[in-house]
């Protein structure tokens, strides 16, 4: 699994940068849960959201994993928002490994 399946071309430069700085976060699980998400959401996220999803990958990899796995509760500027869609959000990641099952 190297990342995106998402092609940037349709996209502004502003959500490319963003998109692939939720694919190169520095570990592995982070790339997977931002990416992921921002895969999916990333062309209809709004100015402000966008602006928010920067705040939240402005905070450290290994803080934003325990938010995510309820390791650590989730700051008071997180506990709504952007930040628990994120946290919801399951990615479909059988396409990836359907070839794995024949």
């Amino acid at each position: 699994m190297t990342g995106t399946t998402r092609s940037s071309a349709e996209i502004d430069p502003r959500r490319k940068r963003i998109l692939f700085r939720c694919w190169h976060r520095g570990i592995r699980e982070m790339d997977l849960v931002l990416g992921s998400f921002a895969d999916a959401e990333i062309a209809t996220l709004s100015e402000v959201e966008l602006d928010e999803l920067e705040r939240i990958m402005a905070e450290e990899d290994n803080d934003l994993v325990k938010w995510v796995t309820g390791e650590m509760p989730v700051p008071d500027a997180f506990r709504n928002g952007l930040f628990p869609r994120i946290a919801a959000y399951r990615p479909d990641f059988s396409p990836l490994f359907k070839d794995a099952s024949a």
